[in-house]
């Protein structure tokens, strides 16, 4: 259960940053940073996991809280497949969430990255966290956040290219999307850099 006990190590605010979308075959990677300026209520506190371990209708009841939450500051930020392709996945999630912490109205003298591998950024103290969307509560508010927000990316795609399923498995390669990209090919919306899209793009 994430909770502030990595964060209660440092003075001043603590940024948590995660992001959502690394693995799909189609779409963009969002990151996400969270920051508690004071403890939300017990009842929202408790609630608040990594994302990939809540239900879809339990994650967006908690976006919908954290939004509406005094005392806490977020950010999106996203890179597109262009930028995916060009860079690759990594850089471009690193990309995302130096956007997210740009866009926040005051740079946290302290972040915790969900991961192994992270960003730099200059002026503030960075830490990762492996496993830090079950550990740390502004990580796990983070993933929420990131989570949500790229699925609702995902299902306005959908409607622009209906075939794939991505307002139900949100660009991974699942097995109806596989046979959908057999059907009706590669859209500008794929990650042409993946090998499984790249493959369907230069056949043997």
């Amino acid at each position: 259960m994430p909770t502030f006990q990595i964060e209660s190590q440092f003075q001043g605010p603590v940024g948590g940053v995660d992001e959502a979308g690394r693995g799909p075959w189609a779409g963009p990677v969002v990151a996400a940073v969270a920051v508690f300026l004071k403890p939300p209520p017990q009842r929202l506190e408790d609630a608040i996991q990594d994302s990939k371990k809540l239900s879809k209708t339990k994650r967006e009841s908690i976006f919908k809280s954290l939004h509406e939450l005094e005392n806490f500051v977020f950010a999106i930020g996203k890179a597109s497949v262009a930028e995916i392709d060009l860079h690759n996945i990594l850089q471009a999630t690193f990309l995302a969430m130096r956007r997210a912490v740009q866009a926040l109205p005051f740079a946290p003298p302290t972040l915790l990255i969900d991961g192994k591998f992270i960003p730099k950024f200059d002026g503030i103290e960075v830490h990762p966290v492996i496993g830090g969307d079950g550990k740390s509560l502004s990580i796990a508010a983070a993933s929420i956040l990131a989570k949500v927000t790229r699925d609702q990316d995902m299902e306005v795609l959908a409607r622009e290219c209906p075939h794939y399923g991505w307002e139900r498995n949100s660009g991974y390669g699942t097995a109806e999307h596989q046979e959908s990209l057999k059907k009706h090919g590669v859209t500008h919306h794929h990650r042409k850099s993946f090998a499984p899209i790249r493959a369907l793009l230069n056949p043997c």
